[in-house]
């Protein structure tokens, strides 16, 4: 798979049910941690290489997880389906640089369900909420 592929997989598979602008807002995530990635050697580190590697790090992503109730879907999903549509143009944006990005700089998000059970989360003020997630700076 290449990036476009694994970027619009990886939007639809944690924010189809959050409409665009939660599409959108995932994607932002995603190219904020390819930016912030880049260590002081110019070299990637935690968050893995390009958008690719970014998105598919172990425990990152939860729909990229084994056991994931959406890893099925993502890996079968294709264009018929209108959402996945949405997400391969949000992810040709986001990857050309010409998505906006509305969470504010935000390399982590959550349901909101799962915010305040969610350790690395407590005590952290989030800089957006867009849909059903919040979203935080590292």
């Amino acid at each position: 798979m290449n990036d476009l592929d694994t970027m619009a997989r990886t939007i639809w598979a944690e924010a189809r049910g959050e409409g665009v602008a939660g599409m959108e807002a995932v994607a932002a995530v995603i190219m904020n941690r390819v930016k912030a990635d880049l260590g002081n050697d110019g070299k990637p580190d935690w968050w893995g290489e390009g958008v690719a590697g970014v998105c598919r790090k172990p425990w990152q992503f939860s729909c990229w997880n084994a056991h994931d109730p959406n890893r099925d879907k993502l890996l079968t999903v294709t264009d018929r389906d209108p959402w996945f549509r949405h997400a391969l143009e949000i992810a040709r944006r986001a990857i050309a640089g010409e998505l906006p990005d509305p969470t504010g700089g935000a390399t982590h998000y959550l349901v909101d369900r799962l915010a305040d059970v969610t350790e690395w989360a407590k005590g952290r003020a989030p800089v957006a909420k867009i849909g059903g997630h919040w979203f935080y700076r590292a």
